[in-house]
């Protein structure tokens, strides 16, 4: 272990939600690591396969965190559901990870788990759950856990609360599927900050944006009751800005002091 890994292992981390090219900015920035959009890597194509392994393996800053779990096309929940596809893009994306030293994989993507008009809404759930036992199995083993993200409503209509991501969590009962909070998309659905303290157990990851989804520290989002809630449950994750920016470095750089201001 370097000693920069040793650091990482005992601080509190901050990193930003961006493209792998742009890894040196952010390190320069003070940055702990990036998290990458896993999707875009094209992992399904064995020579982009390959390409992103390259590339996070010679990331600027240690990819601790991938989003944008499931290309678009592919569903997990309702009659276009592609169960097969789905095991094989899971075995590939566990290869990934740990081959990127990922401690963190973020289950978003509204689109493949949203539930289809008419369907049968218990069989929805069961479809669902059962995509995050087949994500725990691929990822056992890799040291990446599995966080499922709660979207707000307009993005998706399963999983719109922390407590309902927990619910999920706990049918499943695996130590590599835990939750996230997201700051916007409980701002959106007006969800109690309590919930932080509530299902701490559950808590493995934090996306933070401001006012308008913009960088945090820039709008009205009251951070700190926010994180007043994180260290009242004791939450010892890693945390990722989620976010639009105006002026990409000078809005990392405000960011980044303004957080450290609650979380250093």
């Amino acid at each position: 272990m370097t000693p920069d890994d040793a650091r990482r292992a005992q601080a509190r981390l901050i990193g930003w939600c961006r493209p792998l090219a742009d890894a040196p900015l952010m390190r320069d920035v003070g940055l702990d690591f990036i998290e990458v959009a896993l999707a875009p890597l094209g992992l399904e194509n064995a020579e982009s396969f390959a390409k992103a392994k390259r590339q996070v393996t010679q990331s600027a800053l240690p990819t601790l965190a991938f989003n944008n779990f499931l290309p678009q096309n592919l569903r997990v929940v309702g009659p276009e559901a592609d169960i097969p596809r789905f095991k094989v893009y899971l075995a590939r994306a566990a290869e990934l990870l740990a081959h990127g030293g990922a401690r963190i994989v973020v289950y978003g993507s509204g689109w493949a788990r949203n539930v289809p008009d008419g369907y049968e809404w218990a069989r929805a759930e069961a479809e669902f759950t059962e995509s995050l036992r087949l994500s725990a199995d691929a990822l056992a083993g890799t040291g990446t856990m599995l966080v499922i993200e709660p979207l707000n409503r307009a993005e998706s209509n399963i999983v719109n609360s922390v407590a309902e991501g927990v619910r999920f969590a706990e049918a499943v009962s695996r130590p590599e599927v835990k939750v996230l909070a997201d700051f916007y998309h409980m701002d959106e659905e007006n969800e109690p900050l309590d919930e932080l303290v509530v299902n701490a157990e559950w808590l493995a990851h934090v996306h933070l944006a401001d006012t308008g989804r913009m960088s945090p520290g820039t709008g009205s989002y009251p951070y700190d009751r926010f994180f007043a809630k994180l260290r009242e449950a004791r939450y010892q994750g890693i945390i990722s800005a989620e976010c639009g920016v105006n002026e990409l470095e000078a809005d990392m750089r405000a960011s980044l002091a303004f957080l450290r201001g609650f979380w250093s």
